[in-house]
């Protein structure tokens, strides 16, 4: 049995500190790909979590359809249907467009919606469960003040939700990071698909796509230390002591509690 190992240490360094340009590009697009698609996903949300709430029986029934389907369809198949299901049904053609000079694709286009449409009916039950924790006691009391339903939403209910909301939103985006891998479908040129590539002309599958496993977990390590940073101001704000570290956060660990007796 043959027991070398037939890893390219040189190409593996190379690629990993001097990507190149397309792969830098192909990095580039898979963050503000996230980022964009995270942002609105957040407005579609709240939006569709309001409607939840709605005295009308007919948006109401919108918002938990919308959820059902959404949640319900993989991101790849959403995917498929909204970039060459409708061109091929004739309803919509994605095409590159101008934007300030700079050209905007249209399968980024196609991601983007995507994206926003399959993350915002996860997030609307994010914002549903968190307008839920707040105790309905302060609504009736805004509104004994004369304070409109919005108004009492935005100012009080909204900014208490906000702290419990900000883990799971915070999971959220970075299992978005990680799903931009599957855009490659649709011809994404994001790092997935440029690791491809580099792969069939390199025949170094093992190695490219080690460079690529590492340049998501440093995005998903960063926006970690990021979402921590949050959290800790937030609990600040209303005078909660941390409970742990950044590090303990990132490697998951807990205190192992020992039964008495056992």
């Amino acid at each position: 049995m043959n027991t070398d190992l037939n890893f390219d240490t040189e190409f593996f360094w190379k690629h990993l500190l001097t990507p190149t340009d397309a792969f830098i590009e192909g990095l580039w697009r898979t963050i503000y790909i996230s980022v964009t698609a995270m942002l609105l996903a957040l407005i579609v949300g709240l939006v569709v979590a309001l409607m939840g709430r709605s005295h009308f029986t007919v948006l109401r029934w919108f918002a938990g359809g919308y959820v059902w389907l959404i949640r319900g369809t993989p991101l790849l198949v959403q995917l498929v249907l909204v970039y060459s299901g409708l061109a091929a049904l004739g309803v919509y053609r994605f095409q590159d467009i101008m934007v300030s000079g700079l050209v905007f694709q249209g399968v980024v286009q196609a991601a983007i919606i995507t994206l926003t449409v399959h993350e915002g009916a996860y997030i609307s039950e994010i914002v549903r469960s968190g307008i839920e924790s707040v105790d309905p006691g302060q609504i009736e009391a805004a509104a004994a003040l004369g304070m409109t339903p919005l108004a009492a939403m935005r100012q009080i209910v909204l900014p208490q939700a906000l702290r419990t909301m900000v883990p799971p939103l915070g999971n959220i985006f970075n299992m978005l990071m990680k799903s931009t891998s599957v855009l490659s479908i649709i011809g994404v040129s994001e790092m997935f698909l440029v690791a491809q590539g580099l792969s069939a002309t390199t025949f170094r599958t093992f190695e490219i796509f080690l460079v690529v496993a590492l340049y998501y977990l440093a995005l998903t390590t960063i926006w970690t230390f990021t979402q921590r940073a949050i959290e800790i101001k937030l609990n600040d704000q209303v005078g909660i002591v941390r409970s742990e570290s950044m590090i303990k956060k990132l490697i998951g660990r807990r205190p192992i509690r020992i039964e008495a007796g056992v």
